[in-house]
């Protein structure tokens, strides 16, 4: 059965009546759903399900006990040698949940680096990712570097500095052009 990987903006806490739409029909296909346990886009999505009653959804986290499971739903426990509470501690799962689902949807705020590097996974993988960018309240598809290079032009200067500065960015994209080219180093 075809799985999705949902995940947002930690920043994002209600979710636009577009992205709500796109969840009902994903619902309504009984596509499988990963998804993580953090608060924001995570929670918002998760008290979606739980009010529809989705019940093909897997929690996502690092580390014993999830911090959201508001379906009470199974758990994958994901175990990582990151310290705990950082951001490697937790991108353990993101990576986890990117290599089970078939496809991704997002919601991003244009900013953030953890919904960034979860797109960037995905499209590593070869997997197509429907993107909600919050500020334009419009969805792109993300098939391949080319979009992913196109979805970059919405981020801010300092918004591409700080993603520059936390995830390597302009390194990660070069990655995937010369993966895609075909190229292995």
């Amino acid at each position: 059965m075809e799985s999705v990987f949902i995940a947002g903006s930690i920043t994002i806490k209600s979710l636009p009546s577009l992205f709500v739409e796109k969840l009902d029909s994903l619902i309504a296909a009984n596509l499988a759903v990963v998804i993580g346990d953090a608060n924001g886009v995570d929670r918002a999505v998760q008290s979606i399900l739980d009010d529809r009653g989705a019940a093909n959804v897997t929690v996502f986290c690092s580390g014993k006990v999830p911090r959201n499971n508001l379906g009470n739903w199974p758990v994958k426990e994901i175990y990582s040698t990151a310290e705990p509470g950082t951001k490697a501690f937790f991108t353990a799962k993101d990576v986890a949940m990117a290599e089970t689902a078939e496809l991704g949807l997002m919601l991003w705020d244009a900013k953030s680096t953890g919904t960034l590097s979860n797109v960037i996974e995905l499209t590593r993988r070869g997997k197509k990712t429907v993107v909600f960018v919050n500020k334009m309240d419009a969805f792109t598809i993300i098939r391949g570097v080319q979009d992913l290079q196109n979805l970059l032009k919405v981020m801010s200067d300092g918004a591409l500095d700080q993603a520059e500065k936390k995830i390597g960015l302009s390194a990660a994209v070069r990655k995937l052009t010369q993966q895609q080219a075909g190229f292995s180093f």
